[in-house]
């Protein structure tokens, strides 16, 4: 038997030399005669560690440590976070690795603990939010307890594969794209290259000047069930009557808990769900009297529900061709316009570019209260200008002749909507460019071509929508300047009741 076990004792040790550290610690002479071989034998059966780290051949990978992880028996390896690793195999939701920082040991982590280098960072997950928007992240770095000099590392929207770094600089966030040559250095500026985000974070938080903005601390996220705050299960809700519909669903007019009107907007195509959250985010986070105030949301399931406060006489669009709509005078025409061009205005405080400014998308209550609606579009601006790529279906007769050709969105692209939209007030709701195909409108618009002044329109107003219309967008009004023209127009105008 003591020869049976000395042998055993070789073969672990010549075929096992990776747990050479094990062995010394617990079998230091070799096996005694009154120790079991059992708990050993099922330990290492396992899990089935067979490959020498000493050559771990072509398929091994350098992988970097997420989270810190105590091994719970003899085939596991105990990690820290931001520890390197050499992986040798992958099992299943294991790991075979060696660690490369101190003793050279070899043991099993679970997958979800690490991540190859190279593709996500891993020293400071801290700083690292993936899955975020650039919306999201300036949202979230502009919220408290975040503070100028906070600063995040995301995915590139646009890039698969490289990252975005956005800082707070006092009360705007500026987002630098990390470039990744073909060898996979990273960089902001070629003249500085970094193997990895640990050592381009470190890089410009001591020479922060070169990008104008201090690296000071990472940004927090609220660990708060935000969310769990405004969701209410869908049982809470009735539908009534339904006031509308287009591509994202319906809306309808509803009851939340047998008391309270609301509006509900059924967004059922799974499709939808990103222009759900950028609408849901944007909702959240803006507050005014002239945007419409959302009430609870129901994303668990389908179909999806945002509820609004309900503005009993729907869109302005189908209002303002409405028997109602067509009594209503000069003035109200003058306030409506006002009342949107307030809350467009608080949009440019914000600087928030809404992209879809249209009535359709101006909602109407019982008192003529006006509010802007559908922000599913609506985008935190970089700078002053906002560029997107891809099929998105764009308004083209609503829509800047900058941004309908080159996608390129602005502030004053919302400008030019709402010179669309004072022509869809001052006609009663007439739709512009009646006639005209999307590609004719655009080739009109370049050639000069503006919309006639609606025979119910004052000369003034109707100078405020060709100042809208201006070709070049810096040579147009901003929204403070227009709702001051507005507010004056509506005190001179001649008031129905005078």
């Amino acid at each position: 038997m003591r020869k049976l076990q000395g042998e055993m004792d070789h073969f672990l040790r010549k075929h096992f030399a990776f747990l050479a550290s094990f062995w010394n610690k617990f079998l230091p002479n070799g096996v005694p005669n009154n120790h079991s071989l059992d708990f050993l034998e099922q330990d290492l059966g396992s899990l089935n560690p067979t490959l020498d780290p000493k050559d771990p051949g072509p398929s091994s990978s350098l992988f970097g440590v997420l989270y810190d992880f105590t091994a719970r028996n003899a085939d596991e390896l105990s990690v820290n976070r931001g520890d390197k690793l050499c992986v040798l195999k992958e099992e299943g939701e294991y790991v075979l690795a060696r660690r490369l920082s101190g003793d050279p040991v070899v043991g099993y982590v679970p997958a979800n603990y690490v991540s190859k280098i190279g593709q996500e960072p891993v020293a400071q997950p801290v700083w690292y939010i993936s899955g975020i928007s650039r919306n999201k992240a300036q949202i979230l770095l502009l919220s408290s307890p975040n503070r100028h000099g906070s600063f995040l590392i995301r995915d590139s929207e646009s890039n698969k594969g490289e990252y975005s770094l956005s800082v707070r600089n006092h009360a705007k966030v500026r987002h630098f794209r990390i470039y990744k040559d073909p060898g996979g250095s990273l960089y902001l500026e070629k003249e500085h290259m970094f193997s990895n985000l640990e050592q381009l974070l470190a890089y410009y938080t001591v020479n922060w000047k070169v990008i104008q903005s201090p690296l000071l601390q990472p940004c927090i996220q609220k660990r708060s069930s935000e969310a769990d705050q405004w969701e209410r299960p869908r049982s809470e809700f009735k539908l009534w009557r339904k006031m509308g519909e287009g591509c994202f669903g319906e809306v309808w007019e509803g009851m939340w808990k047998n008391t309270v009107p609301v509006a509900i907007k059924i967004m059922k195509q799974v499709n939808m769900r990103d222009d759900f959250a950028k609408e849901i985010q944007n909702l959240k986070s803006l507050k005014h009297t002239r945007l419409i105030k959302l009430l609870a949301i129901c994303s668990v399931g389908e179909p999806v529900y945002i509820v609004t406060e309900l503005m009993r006489k729907g869109n302005l669009h189908s209002y303002l061709n409405s028997i109602a709509g067509k009594e209503l005078t000069k003035h109200h025409l003058l306030s409506i316009s006002c009342q949107v061009a307030d809350g467009m205005t608080y949009l440019e405080e914000q600087h928030v570019v809404h992209r879809d400014l249209a009535a359709r998308n101006i909602l109407v209550g019982d008192d003529l209260a006006c509010k802007i609606a559908d922000f599913g579009l609506a985008r935190l601006l970089k700078d002053d200008i906002y560029s997107t790529s891809g099929n998105a279906m764009i308004p083209v007769k609503w829509t800047a002749p900058e941004a309908a050709v080159y996608q390129t969105y602005s502030l004053k692209s919302d400008v030019w909507s709402y010179g669309i939209l004072l022509y869809e007030v001052f006609t009663y709701g007439q739709n512009p460019y009646e006639g005209m195909t999307n590609q004719e409108t655009i080739q009109q618009i370049t050639r000069g071509y503006r919309l006639p002044r609606p025979n119910n329109c004052y000369p003034e107003i109707y100078s405020i929508m060709l100042d809208c219309w201006k070709a070049n967008p810096e040579d147009r009004p901003t929204f403070l300047i227009l709702r001051e023209q507005l507010f004056s127009i509506y005190k001179w105008a001649p008031h129905p009741f005078s």
